[in-house]
């Protein structure tokens, strides 16, 4: 009897949490189950745009299915991917799957499917934006900026915002720490042996290495790095 890894996805938060396009996309892979008398042994499910590649459930759903020498099944096609360059990466990983709306395709018919999804996916990405930008021209207030938009949801507000500067600061940082992180053997190897802030930013200035703004090394920057690198407060 053939076993099966079931891959359902949804493109928004919104249609995750409601189980809209979920519930259908589990009856078809029942259904298909059924036709062969399948057993249906693990399900992912994603709420991910289908443009991403980067999905964490599907690349957790195909090595559960490699390794359990399972069918990856998904209802259509486009539910695995737009992406022709992803597909045709996951076609050559060796792992069969199946789409529900088209179980008897081949590996010409999937690529020439997907290559129409990616396209259709482009043009509607394309039609959006030129109609945005018509009512931005027209002087129409969009998203958030719309009248009314937040009433009676200030809450909501507040705390989007509060996400995004907490997003923020985890980007900027990350940016910070990789920005340096061929210079933190250095820096912390010329701490190690003595030297003070002064003598390292000096010692860094005359390599010919700047800040990551393009800036002369002070003695405040080589105390920001040493922290990122040791973890803790360093006193000129």
């Amino acid at each position: 009897m053939k076993t099966i890894v079931s891959y359902l996805r949804v493109s928004t938060k919104e249609q995750g949490q409601s189980g809209l396009g979920l519930d259908a996309q589990r009856e078809a892979v029942q259904r298909y189950a059924s036709s062969l008398g399948a057993t249906i042994i693990a399900e992912y499910t994603e709420v991910e745009s289908g443009k991403r590649s980067d999905r964490k459930e599907l690349l957790r759903a195909i090595p559960h299915a490699k390794r359990s020498n399972a069918v990856l099944v998904v209802a259509k096609l486009d539910r695995l991917s737009r992406n022709v360059a992803f597909l045709s990466a996951l076609m050559e990983s060796g792992i069969e799957f199946v789409c529900c709306d088209n179980p008897h395709a081949n590996r010409l018919t999937i690529h020439i499917l997907a290559a129409v999804a990616e396209d259709e996916a482009i043009k509607i990405s394309e039609r959006t934006k030129a109609a945005l930008a018509a009512a931005k021209a027209r002087g129409t207030l969009l998203g958030s900026a719309r009248p009314g938009h937040w009433d009676g949801r200030e809450d909501a507000r507040q705390k989007g915002i509060r996400k995004a500067s907490a997003e923020g600061v985890k980007t900027i940082k990350a940016n910070a720490n990789a920005a340096y992180t061929d210079l933190y053997k250095t820096i912390t190897d010329l701490r190690a042996v003595g030297q003070t802030l002064r003598e390292i930013a000096d010692r860094l200035n005359a390599m010919g290495h700047t800040t990551r703004r393009g800036k002369a090394w002070q003695a405040t920057q080589v105390m920001l790095v040493l922290r990122r690198a040791e973890g803790v407060r360093c006193v000129a």
